[in-house]
């Protein structure tokens, strides 16, 4: 009753009002592809094909995750082994790139070397570059050591990180100079400011980038096409693009394309809903200077 009261002493001008509806309806807008997933997932057939299609479900089945389990049943290869590869690669890639991407920043942000800058303009331009036209350089790196057909062919390939680079040291920029002096005056050696301060403050940007890392890793297909020969050490999404490849045209196994879209999402949308007040505060934080 107190926080309705407080709300109602608010004046709110026309300007503010209609701002906060703008971003209401941006909210909204911006959650119709999370609502057509769940519920293209569980749409029968007679409703996955309908022109123009629909966002809501008219008669929501269950039918589609049936078919997928069956697809499942029927694999080759035990759907656990990819499942496995999938949770092993994704949590060991994500926990390297922290740490690497944390060491490089440090003292790219905290410390003046000579060629920090050099360096760091070299980290700059890696960004412009996209994925594809590194996919030949990539798989040279991997095939001279060795590592195809290991887990570290699936986890090398995304280690160097230019973007968790580049957040991680400007969240670092924010932090005061005065504090790294006044801990390395009482005593504290590097190796202790780096884990008992920076890393503590720039927790949001870590989990930021944990989850930008998550979503890349655990959808990631081209390591088992382009790395991988054994098909056991090939990954989950790999073998769930297996199921909805080639089916523009096909009415076969469409309700467990849908059905596989929806499961691939929600371990992301899980991930982000655990870190997403350190998002924010990421965001909220990311012009502070």
């Amino acid at each position: 009753m107190m926080l309705l009261k407080k709300i109602k002493r608010i004046k709110l001008d026309k300007t503010q009002i209609f701002l906060m509806f703008l971003l209401t309806f941006g909210g909204a807008f911006m959650m119709l592809p999370l609502i057509y997933i769940f519920n293209h997932a569980l749409k029968p057939y007679s409703e996955l094909f309908l022109f123009p299609p629909r966002i809501f479900v008219q008669q929501p089945t269950l039918s589609n995750f049936t078919e997928f389990f069956i697809v499942l049943r029927d694999s080759v290869v035990p759907t656990s082994r990819y499942l496995f590869n999938s949770l092993l690669v994704t949590f060991l890639g994500v926990t390297l790139v922290i740490v690497i991407s944390a060491l490089c920043a440090y003292p790219l942000s905290k410390h003046r070397f000579y060629g920090s800058k050099l360096l760091f303009s070299v980290i700059l331009v890696s960004l412009m570059f996209v994925p594809e036209a590194m996919e030949i350089p990539r798989y040279v790196v991997i095939a001279r050591l060795g590592i195809m057909d290991t887990y570290l062919g699936h986890i090398f390939p995304h280690i160097a990180a230019s973007v968790t680079v580049f957040l991680i040291k400007q969240f670092m920029d924010q932090v005061p100079n005065e504090l790294i002096e006044a801990a390395k005056i009482d005593g504290a050696k590097e190796w202790t400011v780096f884990m008992r301060i920076m890393i503590p403050i720039c927790m949001p940007a870590i989990a930021t980038t944990a989850i930008l890392t998550f979503q890349t890793i655990w959808n990631d297909t081209s390591t088992s096409t382009l790395f991988m020969q054994n098909d056991s050490m090939k990954t989950f999404p790999f073998f769930l693009s297996t199921i909805t490849n080639n089916l523009a045209n096909q009415v076969a196994r469409q309700g467990a394309a849908a059905a596989a879209a929806m499961i691939m999402f929600l371990p992301t949308l899980i991930v982000f809903l655990v870190f997403q007040r350190k998002v924010i505060a990421t965001m909220a934080h990311s012009g502070i200077k």
